[in-house]
């Protein structure tokens, strides 16, 4: 992405540009994150639904399983050619467009008639959200810089535990509702939570922007001196990695993310998926239900945010996203191993909080080396190839407990899973940091020289 100069009025200098960016972030990120919030309601809420929904359509744990991660078999799918399609028509439209045909499919689910239709529903539920995620990690490339782009996709993530903390209570008290409206209790909330994505997907028409250059609120001297500094950034990142689509496809470095992103997704929505059911089995009642599943989240919301934190004050993020992944594991095997309910929920407290502390600091990682077309295909492509992991983690949990009507052995193969990631991270290495190691050593070279 390349910029004009509209003005020759001198630069920022460094405390005006932190205080600009600080107003970017707050005029940017809040209706993002919004939007995100209700983007992960509307595919895992499904989890509460099935409490009632499953015996009503016919599905055994393997078919619920199975259908349930079809939505990341279609978000697989298109993922790719909606984020290059997102970069054509820009992020208002798009966003916009994928936010309305999401939550109409959404609400249609409601009206599935057995393992089949709900099937299909799920599948183009996917199909409809693909891009969101890798789309709003691109336009933050188009408006953050370095340091500011991690806090960025950290505040816009937390849309995931709040999510939970939000929407667990409410689909809790929502599957309370019996006959409102002629409807079963999980048709009322797979329709009341999809309704807001239809009104916000109108109201990124009139609230987003798409480029910097566009924004009537900032001045042009602003404008110019964060385009000269995106710019910058992006024309390093260039020169050391390429800035083309055929680079990102072609390069090691994204198929490794993608493995770990896959990984880090078995984990996240094979537990969120399954987690209301999880907790009703230890016997907690229908009216705290809600609650109880939204206890891993608060505590991942707390932990993340101080993970990120840590993290971005670090020159070396490599630590923080393995040793997440090896806390996630380490809690998923101490949840297989005690039966205490307590016990249980404090370890899937910790295991959410981890692999959430894990999302937080891994997504900086891929923007150290990728950017343009590069960036909107390599994104897509780590997001796309892991979110196969929320077909595999559902999937694979329903099938092992049919076989074993229990949700210890789920717990030990999560765990695996997690362990491979961390051991995929750790192969790769921190590719920013060997960057750095590299242009020191070139520099040492030519003084040596």
């Amino acid at each position: 992405m390349t910029y004009d100069n509209p003005t020759h009025s001198a630069p920022l200098d460094d405390a005006e540009g932190e205080r600009l960016m600080r107003r970017i972030l707050w005029r940017v990120v809040p209706f993002i994150f919004i939007c995100y919030v209700i983007s992960y309601l509307d595919r895992t809420n499904v989890g509460f639904a099935a409490i009632s929904m499953n015996k009503d359509l016919g599905l055994t744990a393997t078919m619920f399983g199975w259908a349930a991660g079809l939505f990341f078999f279609g978000y697989f799918i298109f993922e790719i050619p909606s984020n290059l399609l997102m970069q054509r028509f820009g992020a208002r439209i798009w966003i916009a467009r994928i936010m309305i045909t999401w939550g109409l499919i959404s609400m249609a689910t409601a009206f599935a008639t057995g393992p089949i239709s709900f099937s299909i529903a799920r599948f183009l539920l996917g199909v409809a959200e693909a891009g969101f995620t890798p789309g709003v990690y691109l336009y933050f490339t188009y408006w953050f810089p370095g340091k500011w782009r991690a806090k960025a996709t950290a505040a816009f993530l937390l849309g995931i535990p709040v999510a939970n903390i939000v929407g667990s209570p409410l689909s809790g008290w929502l599957l309370e509702q019996h006959g409102v409206l002629g409807l079963q209790n999980w048709q009322l909330l797979l329709i009341t939570e999809a309704l807001p994505a239809v009104l916000l997907g109108i109201a990124c028409l009139f609230l987003l922007v798409d480029t910097p250059l566009k924004a009537r609120w900032l001045s042009d001297r602003e404008k110019t001196w964060l385009n000269n500094r995106l710019s910058e950034e992006q024309k390093s990142i260039g020169a050391s990695h390429g800035n083309t689509l055929r680079a990102a496809l072609t390069n090691p470095k994204v198929f490794t993310l993608a493995a770990i992103n896959f990984c880090c997704i078995v984990g996240s929505v094979g537990i969120g998926i399954w987690l209301p059911q999880i907790v009703k089995s230890l016997g907690i009642p229908s009216g705290t239900l809600g609650f109880v599943v939204a206890l891993p989240y608060i505590v991942g919301a707390i932990a993340m945010t101080l993970w990120a934190r840590l993290a971005n004050q670090s020159s070396h993020r490599l630590p923080y996203v393995v040793s997440a992944l090896a806390m996630a594991a380490t809690a998923l095997v101490a949840a297989a191993v005690t039966d205490h309910p307590v016990l249980k929920i404090a370890a899937l407290c910790i295991a959410v909080a981890s692999i959430l502390s894990f999302q937080a600091t891994f997504w900086a990682i891929p923007s150290t080396f990728l950017t343009g077309r590069a960036a909107a295909g390599g994104l897509a492509m780590i997001v796309s190839i892991g979110n196969l992991g929320g077909f595999t983690g559902p999937f694979m949990i329903g099938l092992i407990k049919d076989s074993t009507h229990s949700y210890s052995m789920p717990f030990f193969a999560v765990a695996a899973i997690l362990l491979t990631g961390m051991c995929l991270m750790v192969w790769l290495g921190d590719p920013a940091r060997k960057k750095q190691i590299d242009a020191s050593r070139l520099a040492g070279d030519r003084r040596l020289g």
